[in-house]
């Protein structure tokens, strides 16, 4: 019995240290992918730049979204010290690279309600603190258009299937979404800001107008076809641990622990990285 439950103690232990692991991966971990993301939508924007047309006396084109997971342009706030590479769309893999543009809506610099969502607590959190913002604050978008700069104007919270939020407007407007309260997904912190045009470049018609959009839970499903490699790392990870307490048992010394915590972690990681597509929610 006192053996029984001596391993049963240390299995939960194992299973505490196991858990608070994965959530210090989720809330640092994730921001390594889209720290390496950002570096390279960044790179491709400013080439984009460097390539366009010079300006004619051609009135302009309305700006074309590119497609889903590229970047559109650049997103700064100066308050919270935001400054993101915004890429088109808001499924799941969209958001892990950056703040995401809502397909269908206007894209900033146009007419109408551009909305952008992204994450509050993971992927580098580039909406982290947008609950701080303020009637007046800034927010400056550059697209291959130009440069636009919006005045925050509303915060609200909302259900996740109030998508009242993304409605046209007359005016240029952006909607910036993301989860509250933070670590939950139970709501929406909506943060809406008017165009200021005596600092902005001029204002085009949209391409394409507001469609219907069901849900403001883009990009929160969990993804079905990342299970087998959950159960696969995860068998390969729990085969790994098990070599290291087996080696750690029969030489008790401090580098057969290190040698053996190296590969465990690495194989960790990877298990932690597609059980994160898993589940429901990414923060």
């Amino acid at each position: 019995m006192r053996r029984a439950i001596g391993w049963i103690g240390r299995g939960l232990i194992t299973v505490g240290l196991l858990i608070l692991l994965f959530v210090a991966y989720q809330l640092w971990g994730t921001g390594l992918y889209t720290r390496r993301q950002q570096s390279a939508l960044k790179h491709d924007f400013h080439k984009e730049l460097q390539a366009r047309p010079r300006p004619t006396a051609t009135p302009a084109q309305p700006l074309v979204a590119p497609p889903e997971g590229q970047v559109l342009g650049l997103i700064k706030i100066p308050k919270i010290g935001a400054n993101f590479a915004i890429v088109e769309g808001t499924s799941r893999a969209d958001l892990r690279k950056g703040p995401g543009h809502y397909p269908g809506t206007p894209l900033p610099g146009q007419l109408g309600n551009s909305a952008i969502a992204g994450h509050r607590t993971t992927y580098l959190a580039p909406f982290n603190r947008i609950d701080e913002l303020t009637r007046g604050d800034a927010i400056v978008i550059q697209t291959k258009a130009g440069t636009f700069h919006y005045s925050m104007t509303q915060q609200l919270i909302v259900h996740p299937t109030d998508v009242s939020v993304l409605l046209p407007t007359r005016n240029a407007t952006i909607t910036l979404t993301t989860c509250n309260p933070k670590y939950s997904a139970r709501q929406r912190l909506v943060v809406k800001a008017a165009l200021v045009k005596d600092k902005s470049d001029a204002v085009t018609p949209a391409a394409t107008r507001n469609t219907e959009v069901k849900s403001l839970d883009n990009g929160l499903q969990g993804e079905s076809d990342s299970k087998v490699p959950v159960w696969l790392w995860g068998l390969f990870a729990a085969a790994v641990g098990a070599l290291w307490w087996l080696l750690f048992h029969r030489f008790k010394h401090w580098y057969v622990w290190i040698a053996g915590a190296i590969p465990f972690l690495v194989v960790l990681f990877v298990f932690y990285y597609h059980l994160e597509r898993v589940l429901p929610n990414g923060y």
